[in-house]
């Protein structure tokens, strides 16, 4: 009786480890983590500047004031001269990718919900991109992006580049005449 129950306990045994062995072996297979960490660092490592090239202004109804391109593998921005500048856009300069984390420091929205960051070297000029979805059912946003400008946040538009020289230090209201509304009384 003890041989038998000897058998059967050796065979329980070797079955137990056999299973364990192979689901082991199972996980082990489907559990290939080392592509998707290399994945996830390539995309969070590069985010997608090109949605940033373009013009910008403040309001909808201005003329493009800022240019965001690529020139020579580097992104750059260029700043719209006077009418009385011989040309019309300055100097390029050169603008640095950000990472998320730094958003806090010039934004007051969730880093999820930005796709991309560049700025100047001297962070008076500081872009975001708005993931699209987000732009979308943010109530605060009517733009994709957002610029802090010398201690300032807020959306700017996108809009086509223009090569058109415009007045932009001239004095909109140097026409207006402000009557005194207590005349009346």
């Amino acid at each position: 009786m003890f041989l038998r129950s000897d058998v059967i306990c050796k065979k329980l045994t070797l079955v137990a480890v056999c299973i364990t062995a192979s689901s082991a072996l199972f996980l082990t297979g489907c559990n290939d983590t080392s592509t998707t960490s290399v994945d996830n660092n390539a995309t969070a490592t590069e985010p997608d500047l090109s949605v940033f090239e373009g013009c910008y202004t403040v309001s909808n109804e201005e003329p493009a004031q800022i240019k965001v391109s690529q020139q020579d593998g580097a992104w750059v921005m260029q700043m719209k001269e006077p009418a009385s500048a011989k040309r019309v856009w300055d100097n390029p300069e050169s603008l640095e990718v950000l990472d998320n984390s730094q958003i806090p420091k010039y934004f007051s929205i969730d880093p999820d919900n930005v796709d991309a960051v560049i700025a100047r070297p001297d962070r008076v000029l500081v872009m975001a991109h708005v993931k699209p979805v987000y732009a979308n059912i943010d109530p605060l946003l009517d733009s994709e992006y957002l610029a802090y400008i010398y201690k300032g946040a807020n959306t700017i538009y996108r809009l086509d580049c223009d090569e058109i020289n415009t007045d932009i230090l001239a004095n909109p209201h140097a026409n207006i005449v402000i009557d005194n509304v207590n005349e009346s009384l």
